[in-house]
C-alpha cells in the first residue's frame, strides 16, 4: 500500500494531529534543549515555564540568574545544570554567529540552512531538518527516531551500520511516495512520530493494535 494510504490509516487510528502554529528556530532549539528523557507533555510544561519567568530571547537567556534556568530545566529531567549551561551556550551563539534572530536562516539553501542549524548543541540533521520543516522553509521529510523506526519496519529503507545512513535509506525511500509539501510532510512526521512512541515501540510494538500490521515486513517477518 502506497505511503499515503498508510499515512491516512494512522490517521483514522490515533486520529489528525494539529498542524504547528508559528514556529520559530530559534525557540525549537530551546524546546529540544529543555528537556532529557521526558514526555512531550513535560517538554512542553517546561518550555512554557521558561517563557513565563525568563522569556524565550536570545538575550533574555543570558540576562537570567543560572538558577533559574536550572530550575527550568528540572521541569524537563535530569541533568538539569548541565542544560541550563547548554541554553546559555545557545542564546551565546545566537547572538554571535546570526545578531539574535535565526529566522534569515531559514531562507538559505536547504544544505546550508542545515549546516547553520547544527552549529547548535545536540541538533544533528533529524532536528535541523524538523525546524526548516515546521517553519515551512523546505519541503523535507524530517524524522525522529520513533518516525524512522515505523518506517524501516513498513520496509521503507534498509536498517545500515549507522543511524545517519539508516535515516537517509528511508527517507530516500519514502521520498519516491512523499508530496513535496511542508503541510503533508509535517502530517507524515507528526503521524509516523505518535505511531512509533505509542504502538510500533522499539523493544515492545503492539502489533496486534497496528492498523498497519497486514502491510508491515517487520509483522511478517515475526509472524
Amino acid at each position: 500500500m502506497p505511503l499515503p494510504d498508510l499515512l491516512d490509516r494512522l490517521a483514522r487510528h490515533h486520529g489528525e494531529p494539529r498542524a504547528p502554529r508559528g514556529v520559530d528556530p530559534f525557540e525549537m532549539i530551546l524546546l529540544e534543549s529543555l528537556a532529557y528523557l521526558a514526555s512531550d507533555d513535560r517538554r512542553e510544561g517546561a518550555f512554557r515555564e521558561l517563557k513565563k519567568r525568563v522569556g524565550t530571547r536570545p538575550e533574555e537567556i543570558l540576562a537570567a540568574p543560572i538558577r533559574t534556568l536550572q530550575e527550568v530545566a528540572a521541569m524537563g529531567g535530569i541533568i538539569a545544570g548541565e542544560r541550563a549551561e547548554r541554553l546559555r551556550d545557545i542564546a551565546t551563539l545566537a547572538i554571535e554567529e546570526f545578531d539574535g534572530d535565526l529566522r534569515p536562516v531559514l531562507r538559505r539553501p536547504l544544505a546550508k540552512a542545515r549546516r547553520a542549524l547544527k552549529g547548535f548543541p545536540s541538533i544533528g540533521d533529524p532536528g535541523a531538518e524538523k525546524i526548516l520543516l515546521f517553519a515551512g522553509a523546505h519541503p523535507v521529510l524530517a524524522l525522529d527516531s520513533n518516525a524512522l523506526r515505523v518506517l524501516v519496519r513498513l520496509g521503507y529503507g534498509r536498517e545500515r551500520k549507522s543511524y545517519s545512513a539508516t535515516y537517509r535509506s528511508a527517507q530516500e525511500a519514502a521520498a519516491k511516495e512523499s508530496r513535496a509539501e511542508c503541510a503533508w510532510l509535517v502530517r507524515a512526521h507528526q503521524l509516523l512520530r505518535r505511531h512509533g512512541q505509542e504502538t510500533c515501540r522499539r523493544s515492545t510494538p503492539e502489533c496486534g493494535e497496528c492498523p498497519l500490521a497486514r502491510d508491515c515486513a517487520y509483522y511478517r517477518a515475526r509472524a
